[in-house]
């Protein structure tokens, strides 16, 4: 039984784990959305979440910078997650990550998660949005739209523009006859 065990070890040593979860915290925050195994994923987000709160906080901003930054090594990563994240969450107490089931991974069956901080959501477009877009692209049409819509003609089209209907010679190999080859 697995009575007051902390932490799954993901079957790695403790220095291994941690750069491991350095690792895929740093890749959250600078892609908002990763894609990892379930088991990684319910560990990065305890681990993420209170790097977030520190980011929030308001009274020694300094030393939470520091603390974070003894986690994370990347200087852009860390002032994205001061300046943009801590901000987007400071009215919010907790739970800024949510974890996505995909199902078992083709290869090996591991059980696959998304791990996606809130409010960075995938939006399609609505289908009234595709068509305004279309028409803003559309309108200017100038002497360079001309030529492109040539070079995109296929050969048959240019071949019937030029001369009419005109018989490809056959491939070499194919169908050819010996006595064929002369007479040409």
């Amino acid at each position: 039984m697995r009575h007051k065990v902390g932490f799954r070890k993901l079957g790695r040593i403790t220095p291994h784990r941690t750069a491991l979860l350095r690792n895929l915290a740093t890749a959250l925050f600078e892609r908002e959305r990763i894609r990892t195994t379930l088991m990684k994923a319910k560990e990065l987000r305890p681990y993420a979440e209170k790097l977030i709160t520190q980011a929030k906080r308001d009274d020694d901003r300094l030393h939470a910078r520091r603390l974070v930054a003894r986690e994370i090594h990347d200087v852009t990563v860390v002032t994205k997650l001061f300046d943009h994240l801590g901000a987007r969450y400071a009215t919010r107490p907790g739970g800024y990550t949510r974890i996505l089931r995909l199902g078992p991974r083709r290869g090996d069956g591991a059980e696959m998660a998304i791990v996606e901080l809130l409010g960075s959501e995938y939006k399609p477009e609505k289908p009234e949005e595709k068509g305004k877009k279309a028409e803003t692209e559309k309108k200017p049409e100038g002497k360079a739209a001309k030529p492109a819509a040539k070079a995109k003609e296929p050969k048959a089209a240019k071949a019937k523009a030029e001369g009419g209907d005109k018989k490809k010679a056959p491939a070499k190999g194919k169908g050819k006859k010996k006595g064929a080859a002369k007479e040409a």
